[in-house]
């Protein structure tokens, strides 16, 4: 990931009665860019496959979760375990199992951002979320945040249609959204990325990748 992303995100400051203040976050989609032009003769077979060959049974349809009591942790563990995660030590399993849509299941808007470094199986995690809500509810949309996760406080994403889905597919990288190694850590960045997701109506924000993004 260039270094050169890093700098261009940040929502630039003005100036009110001499004070930089920084400008509120964008909320408004931005017009694609990043489709690809051209396809390697191995790419077009990539794209071109079906991969629900491969697809797990119970994820057919709409699956079900199904919460299940947390494993307990040993005696001399348990101690040590809830004071690293105290808020999801006691948190129950949850297993999926195969179910069928409903017959008013509301759509949902849903939003996927990249972090960290490149990865073989970015594009298609993304596919498989997008299937997933499009099989939900057909008007159910994605929203995708651009270049890492900086693009989540700073209002920088679009909409992912199935055209721009469809030139992805099976296609190693992160370069349909970009990425980035900054994360969100301060109030401001926290507060500013709650806005976004709140004013444009995500149902749900998806991170993908990165070793401690979530």
């Amino acid at each position: 990931v260039s270094l050169s992303y890093f700098s261009t995100f940040h929502a630039a400051p003005t100036s009110v009665f001499g004070k930089q203040v920084p400008m509120a976050p964008n909320t408004t989609p931005e017009k694609y860019t990043r489709a690809r032009k051209a396809y390697s003769a191995l790419q077009k077979e990539r794209i071109s496959a079906d991969c629900k060959d491969y697809l797990p049974k119970v994820l057919e349809g709409c699956a079900a979760a199904v919460k299940k009591e947390a494993l307990p942790a040993s005696p001399k563990d348990a101690e040590a375990i809830k004071g690293l995660f105290p808020t999801t030590c006691d948190t129950p399993l949850i297993e999926f199992i195969a179910g069928a849509p409903g017959p008013s299941q509301a759509p949902v808007k849903v939003g996927v951002v990249l972090s960290g470094g490149q990865a073989p199986g970015g594009h298609n995690v993304i596919a498989g979320i997008f299937d997933g809500i499009k099989q939900w509810n057909e008007a159910s949309t994605m929203i995708g945040f651009l270049d890492g996760p900086h693009g989540v406080f700073t209002g920088h994403f679009v909409e992912i249609t199935a055209e721009i889905m469809d030139g992805f597919r099976n296609t190693g990288g992160f370069d349909m959204l970009g990425s980035g190694r900054h994360k969100i850590e301060s109030k401001e960045q926290f507060q500013d990325s709650m806005k976004v997701c709140t004013d444009i109506g995500l149902d749900g924000l998806v991170v993908i990748g990165g070793d401690d993004s979530n």
